[in-house]
């Protein structure tokens, strides 16, 4: 019972610093650089940072610990299933509006693509992610996978899940970094410098402290073995065919 309250304090963690990163960056863009338009202009480069901390964390971070909440162990497990690769669908596609939010941006402006190691970390992240959810959904939720591939995938699919977490949380806090030292060099328009901790530093380096107090949560609620779905662990593990799931 003890275990079960402890995990319910860090999902509701979870969730309340979902809410404050979705809230952070889009108050930043919205307030301080200027809102959002999709017209090549800077307002669309505001699309980039609210869609790649929504999807590509906070979307992912929450779809990766569905199954370790507690009232869906018992349960047939094709809903959640479903439920967990529609989550991931939706974050690999709010990232990849985020992708084509910056580039467009950058051909817009003869600005290159892909020259900074936190573009390159970003990258890397989406199409892992990419590569991921399509091993996943061919083969967790295919009927004709067969259960000698599942068990074979399952190790692979959680410990890459977490690199892509990982890799999600290294771009997004670079990218931030990156995005305020672009912005405030103090040396026009009364722009207070980086090094002066102005109003919008502050932010932005807390959006980039939540993310990763975010990112420690997902990960303490996944590493536990008490908080595993019990199907799920090494001694239960045994994969039944969708077909199956959906008449138990």
């Amino acid at each position: 019972m003890r275990s079960i309250v402890i995990f319910y304090l860090c999902y509701l963690l979870c969730l309340c610093l979902s809410v404050a990163c979705v809230v952070c960056v889009c108050v930043w863009n919205s307030r301080w650089r200027g809102g959002f338009a999709w017209d090549g202009s800077a307002l669309q480069f505001n699309w980039h940072p609210v869609l790649m901390v929504t999807g590509l964390v906070v979307l992912y971070g929450n779809a990766a610990v569905l199954y370790r909440i507690p009232l869906t162990w018992g349960h047939n497990k094709l809903p959640w299933k479903l439920l967990h690769a529609a989550v991931m669908l939706l974050a690999l596609i709010l990232s990849i509006v985020g992708l084509c939010a910056v580039f467009d941006f950058h051909n817009a402006k003869s600005t290159p693509n892909l020259y900074s190691l936190h573009s390159w970390i970003g990258i890397a992240a989406t199409a892992l992610f990419a590569m991921q959810w399509v091993v996943g959904m061919g083969g967790f939720l295919l009927p004709c996978s067969p259960m000698y591939l599942r068990k074979l995938l399952k190790p692979v699919h959680v410990w890459m899940g977490i690199g892509i977490l990982l890799l999600s949380i290294a771009a997004c806090i670079s990218g931030i970094n990156e995005k305020l030292f672009f912005v405030l060099k103090g040396n026009s328009g009364g722009v207070q410098p980086y090094s002066a901790l102005p109003p919008e530093a502050l932010l932005g380096n807390s959006l980039g402290v939540l993310i990763f107090a975010f990112g420690l949560v997902v990960l303490k609620i996944l590493s536990n073995y008490e908080w595993q779905r019990p199907d799920s662990r090494p001694e239960d593990m045994a994969y039944t065919p969708v077909l199956q799931e959906e008449n138990e």
